[in-house]
């Protein structure tokens, strides 16, 4: 706590930032949080909340009183309002509804508005802020009138004018370096006709999957994406900064979920109910090792009569395993990424049963040797080696084809993909390698 009160103290308000204020706040134990929530500035404790992780949001919360809470609201942008009224509804629905009852009938309209899209919608992750000017106005007078916006705090992060027509449908989008050299006694529609480049909006979007809006970013080059109605009005727009942290909390959620573990209950500091996320993985893990395990207790007079089988059992099992996961991963990353077409699966098929294969080879070699010397038993290396290509080839094929099935059925491909291979990929170890063992050795 002293640390931030030490650096209020020797920094002027206007040169804080809040996520310096956050990183603070992180470090301290639960007996400083509460008195060091007060010191921080009326105007950045929005913003601030929204930067420090869940459980955290929820002490701010817990030490703020309505009136408070509505003060920090009404300083942050529409995008970022409608986030704060979001995660203060999951807390508590009787403080939302107190503080949305004294935001001002503006604020309260637009929070509206941003909840009436679905989470994955482009239209919920918009700012509302937008700066637009018509195509008859003198550059000059829309320069004039942005300086005196950007003054008054109306507007941040601007990186272009969106020019709308008189029912407020945009018409062009033009950067405000593009702006700065206009001839400012002319208008902008006389600028734009003299001018080389064109300004008709590159892509707009409203109800489009906000994943798609990351492939426009990506795809265009962006900085801000405008988005309109379906009859063309403009109603806002999406900035980069959001984007990113899009991006960001995409990437955790499929790292999590390819573990087997729920992004949002991790953020929790609840452990029944972290605890009972990954309790329902692990449980269905538990059921395909039993099914593996079957297929081990099918070969049980085969262990007994060698025991080299059982040292060796694992290895075959944890090679395709862990080849079917470098399939898995890339798969799941390129199609995440927007870079697998609908008909690239044959493609990325072929290309990952290749790579499996060759090092299926490879690896057969280097394990038959070993296992040829190791125990000095006619023909294991030959088995092991049968055993490492087939599953490899397996792994392979499965690890690039299991997240392509979910995708074509809608289903999140980095959801169940470990636990589906990781089984297919130890029965068929576990099956070739003592099959091959019972019918070649015995």
């Amino acid at each position: 706590m002293q640390k931030l009160q030490e650096y209020i103290d020797s920094h002027l308000v206007s040169e804080m930032h809040p996520s310096d204020i956050a990183q603070i706040l992180k470090q301290l134990d639960d007996a400083d949080f509460a008195d060091a929530v007060k010191l921080v500035p009326k105007d950045l404790v929005g913003d601030v909340a929204l930067a420090l992780p869940d459980r955290l949001f929820d002490d701010v919360v817990e030490n703020l009183s309505v009136d408070e809470l509505s003060h920090a609201v009404t300083e942050l942008e529409s995008d970022d309002q409608h986030e704060f009224m979001q995660e203060l509804h999951e807390i508590d629905e009787d403080v939302a509804l107190e503080v949305y009852e004294t935001l001002d009938a503006e604020d309260q309209q637009e929070i509206t508005k941003l909840k009436s899209y679905d989470e994955n919608e482009a239209g919920a992750h918009m700012q509302l802020e937008v700066f637009t000017a018509t195509k008859d106005e003198v550059v000059e007078d829309v320069i004039k009138r942005f300086a005196v916006m950007r003054k008054a705090n109306e507007l941040e992060n601007v990186q272009n004018l969106f020019i709308t027509n008189n029912e407020n449908k945009l018409r062009y989008t033009i950067g405000l370096d593009d702006l700065l050299i206009f001839d400012f006694k002319k208008t902008l529609h006389q600028n734009i006709e003299n001018s080389a480049e064109k300004f008709e909006p590159k892509v707009a979007v409203d109800r489009e999957d906000i994943k798609d809006v990351v492939h426009y970013f990506e795809e265009y080059d962006l900085s801000v994406m405008p988005v309109v109605s379906e009859y063309g009005v403009l109603v806002g727009r999406i900035t980069s900064d959001d984007v990113f942290d899009i991006i960001n909390e995409h990437a955790t959620e499929q790292m999590y979920n390819l573990a087997g573990v729920d992004d949002d209950a991790e953020e929790d500091d609840e452990i029944l109910k972290a605890g009972r996320k990954r309790a329902s993985w692990l449980g269905l893990n538990l059921f395909t090792a039993i099914a593996a395990s079957f297929v081990i207790a099918l070969f049980a007079d085969t262990l007994q009569s060698m025991v080299a089988l059982a040292i060796l059992m694992p290895i075959v099992a944890s090679m395709g395993g862990n080849a079917g996961t470098q399939s898995l991963t890339v798969v799941v990353r390129q199609l995440a990424l927007g870079d697998i077409s609908q008909g690239d699966a044959y493609r990325i098929i072929k290309k990952e049963v290749a790579i499996s294969l060759l090092n299926g080879f490879i690896f057969a070699i280097i394990i038959g040797i070993i296992a040829s010397l190791w125990f000095k038993i006619d023909y294991l290396g030959i088995v092991i080696a049968l055993s490492m290509i087939i599953n490899l080839l397996i792994a392979g094929f499965f690890g690039a084809s299991i997240p392509l099935f979910l995708k074509k059925m809608d289903i999140d491909p980095a959801i169940g993909s470990t636990v589906i291979l990781t089984t297919i990929t130890d029965v068929v170890g576990f099956f070739s390698f003592l099959g091959l063992a019972t019918w070649i050795l015995l």
